[in-house]
């Protein structure tokens, strides 16, 4: 009996022991419901240590969270605007140059072609702008709102298409200053219609000063050939370029230091009240970035890419389209060419100056001609230089008496406004509306 009982109360133990082994397994299946390290724990022997078996589901969610990243981003950038399906134009255009002779048709398909793709560089660029400021974030906009026509320009260079060059260069001054402007101050006068709009007055008037020095930089040239005051016909003015060119160049240098370094508050737009403030404060909900900063550079250079693969069909049909539709090619230079290319800007500037943020649509329009101007053109000049092209700053008498008067009215306009403000019933949006309609009747009647 003594040995059955004790028998017994070894099977009772052992049950128990069993029970409790039952409990803790059962309480290390309730923790891995809540923490994942705790369901590697399961795997160890009673016997021997602890060993955590590492997660099997650890590198395929890294791989499943990168490729959901990307195709939401493709989602984003290519899926999200209906502009997008002018997109399929452009291999239309390189088909059409491969199997056929029609001049006409790449040159129609290759301008539909890139029009999406600037709007959605303008796109990349502001999504990128909104990790870096509103400063430098101006500075990419103008920068890659240019991209296109700066592109076209080298292609046209590399053709010896020299008249090309100035004159989509000039129309894209044009372009942006008296349509695009003219535009946003008409738009945002009919939506705020009972308010006043302001803007920094002083980031205006910097801009202003630029876009004279950068018009006396090309009238000297031109003033030199039509004088026939030049000691060596042709070399001269080409010599006197090419110094000026240079000397805009480091001009510009300079405003980039004084804009982002030496005087930066001085582009954080005003409130309505005509005060500034900061850049970083509370923003709308609409100003957070939907895609992240690297993704934003990396469409911009895809972007970039294609944008300038087109740019080669493109000017390569120019001659051959200007035939085929009995059009000139100024027209084509000088009113096709700009409006493809800043259509972005085009878009941008009218959509913020309807938000009220009429600093940011000063600084698409005026700052993109600023960049043209000191800039793109001395940097054609440069390019052609190393090509072995004659790319000058002489764009004829009345291209640049229309640069003139274009930059002498709207820095007047933007000068004389009050305290900062800009108004419906200051009557700048019909004036520069006019002067656009002028300057596009007398640019027909010429051609």
């Amino acid at each position: 009996m003594d040995n059955q009982n004790s028998q017994m109360v070894g099977i009772h133990s052992h049950l128990e022991m069993g029970s409790l082994e039952e409990r803790a397994v059962l309480e290390f299946e309730d923790e891995s419901l809540f923490s994942p390290d705790s369901a590697s724990r399961k795997t160890h022997s009673r016997e021997g240590p602890l060993v955590l078996a590492p997660s099997p589901a650890s590198e395929p969610s890294g791989t499943k969270c990168t490729s959901n990243s990307i195709f939401n981003s493709i989602k984003i950038v290519v899926f999200s605007t209906k502009i997008n399906l002018l997109v399929p134009f452009g291999p239309a255009a390189i088909l059409v140059d491969k199997f056929t002779d029609n001049h006409s048709w790449v040159f129609l398909l290759s301008l539909l072609g890139i029009i999406p793709l600037a709007e959605r560089l303008g796109y990349a660029t502001e999504q990128l702008a909104l990790f870096t400021g509103p400063t430098v974030g101006g500075l990419l906009n103008a920068t890659f709102g240019n991209a296109t026509e700066l592109i076209i320009s080298v292609y046209a260079l590399k053709n010896g298409m020299i008249r090309v060059v100035q004159q989509s260069l000039l129309g894209s001054i044009l372009s942006n200053m008296l349509l695009v402007l003219g535009c946003a101050f008409f738009s945002g006068g009919m939506v705020f219609s009972k308010k006043e709009q302001v803007f920094s007055k002083a980031a205006a008037g910097v801009n202003s000063g630029l876009l004279l020095m950068a018009v006396m930089g090309l009238l000297f040239p031109a003033v030199l050939h039509f004088t026939h005051t030049e000691l060596h016909f042709g070399s001269s003015e080409l010599a006197l370029s090419r110094f000026s060119s240079c000397i805009m160049l480091v001009a510009y240098a300079a405003y980039l230091v004084f804009q982002l370094k030496s005087q930066k508050n001085l582009y954080v737009p005003v409130d309505e009240g005509g005060n500034q403030t900061e850049g970083d404060g509370d923003g709308d909900e609409d100003e957070a970035p939907e895609i992240s900063k690297w993704e934003s550079i990396i469409w911009l250079t895809i972007l970039t890419l294609w944008i300038s693969v087109l740019s080669e069909y493109l000017v390569n049909a120019i001659e051959g389209a200007s035939v085929a539709w009995k059009m000139p090619i100024a027209f084509i230079s000088v009113i096709l060419l700009p409006i493809v290319g800043n259509a972005a800007e085009h878009a941008s500037a009218i959509i913020f100056a309807m938000k009220d943020k009429l600093d940011i649509s000063l600084g698409v329009a005026i700052g993109s001609s600023t960049q043209i101007s000191m800039f793109g053109i001395p940097f054609c000049v440069v390019v052609g230089w190393i090509m072995g092209r004659p790319m000058d700053l002489n764009f004829q008498l009345f291209e640049t008496a229309t640069l003139f008067m274009t930059v002498i009215v709207v820095a007047f306009m933007l000068q004389v406004c009050p305290r900062r403000k800009l108004s419906l019933s200051n009557s700048i949006s019909s004036i520069i509306l006019k002067e656009n309609l002028f300057n596009v009747n007398a640019r027909i009647l010429v051609l």
